[in-house]
């Protein structure tokens, strides 16, 4: 293979998505280690920290906490902290920053002034040795090794599974719903392969896309948005069903690609009006998920059926090889996004 042919490194890590996700099971006892020094602690509300693809696992893990956990979870905003310079009082609260490569100076800041107001504080991250994991009174290692392309794949779903193994752990539990999660991953990039590539060829042209996902799976339409904006440079907007009937829904019509995300469970049942609203207005829906099979679609990409917290470890992986597939036919290069670098710093 050519070290010039355009999107090699990222198709090579979606392809390793399975062993990374096997790897970061078998490692599920460090993770089980900080769960315990964060379940001692007993805070009574939980804050995440983000910026870009970790903000919709951050999100993913908001719904983790509210749900499982039975606990209060907000999103930072991080300029209150760093260009506005709030100093809540955090005692009591968790305060988990989730950055793949550690290094943003604006969640940086956010994770020491956090600390220095009572909070107990943990970084999720892919670089050990970053500023912020020195900074975090706690760390998690997703281990999903060296990311060449710029677009996040692996490090975007092993974050998920980092974050999902450390909210079980909390609550007491032991990995078991993601055992054979590594076995599922490839099962899923290996029986969605067709449909992916019926896909890229039906909406290789499409100029609009609008994508979208209840409950759990918001993360995952919000996922999605981005992949295809940053690798194939496609309007594309995220609403949650419920949101999206709250008026954006005028604006579907024929000329609309609509990519839903619905998986196995409450989040994909709540979806099933929502999709049968865009496809009355003649949108052409592409549905993702275990239960894609199911709903009102012109296209139905399949996932391996899971525990609907754990499907959007799943359910993003077609996705990305979709926005891998269609930056290629359109003539892009996914690896290398135009205006984009691997690491972006914001304050």
């Amino acid at each position: 293979m050519s070290e010039h042919q355009p999107g090699r490194h990222m198709a090579a890590e979606i392809d390793q998505q399975p062993g990374v996700f096997a790897d970061l099971v078998a490692r599920r006892g460090d993770i089980a280690s900080v769960a315990g020094a964060i379940a001692a602690r007993k805070p009574r509300f939980v804050l995440l920290a983000a910026r870009g693809s970790s903000d919709h696992a951050a999100l993913y893990a908001k719904y983790l906490t509210e749900v499982l956990l039975q606990l209060p979870a907000g999103l930072v905003s991080p300029s209150t902290t760093t260009l506005y310079g709030a100093q809540p009082d955090l005692r009591d609260v968790l305060l988990v920053t989730v950055s793949q490569s550690g290094g943003s100076p604006d969640l940086l800041e956010v994770t020491e002034s956090a600390r220095s107001r009572g909070a107990l504080t943990v970084a999720v991250t892919n670089t050990p040795d970053s500023p912020i994991n020195a900074a975090a009174e706690l760390q998690v290692d997703i281990g999903a090794g060296v990311e060449r392309a710029v677009a996040a794949t692996k490090t975007y779903s092993a974050t998920l599974l980092a974050l999902y193994l450390l909210v079980d752990a909390i609550r007491g539990g032991n990995g078991s719903t993601v055992a054979n999660v590594g076995d599922l991953a490839r099962a899923t990039l290996d029986q969605s392969a067709d449909a992916v590539a019926e896909a890229v060829q039906r909406y290789r042209f499409v100029d609009r896309v609008l994508t979208t996902g209840r409950g759990y799976s918001l993360p995952s339409a919000l996922e999605a948005a981005l992949k295809l904006a940053e690798t194939s440079y496609l309007a594309a907007r995220a609403y949650s069903g419920a949101d999206l009937l709250h008026g954006p829904v005028a604006a579907v019509d024929a000329e609309t690609a609509v990519l839903a995300i619905t998986s196995t469970g409450r989040g994909g049942d709540a979806l099933h009006e929502v999709l049968d609203a865009v496809h009355g207005r003649g949108a052409d829906v592409l549905a993702v998920g275990s239960v894609s099979d199911k709903v009102s679609a012109a296209l139905r990409v399949p996932v391996a059926d899971t525990a609907e917290e754990v499907a959007p470890i799943l359910e993003i992986l077609p996705v990305q090889r979709l926005a891998h597939g269609l930056s290629l036919a359109r003539g892009g290069d996914p690896d290398s996004p135009r205006g984009l670098n691997k690491v972006t710093r914001t304050r």
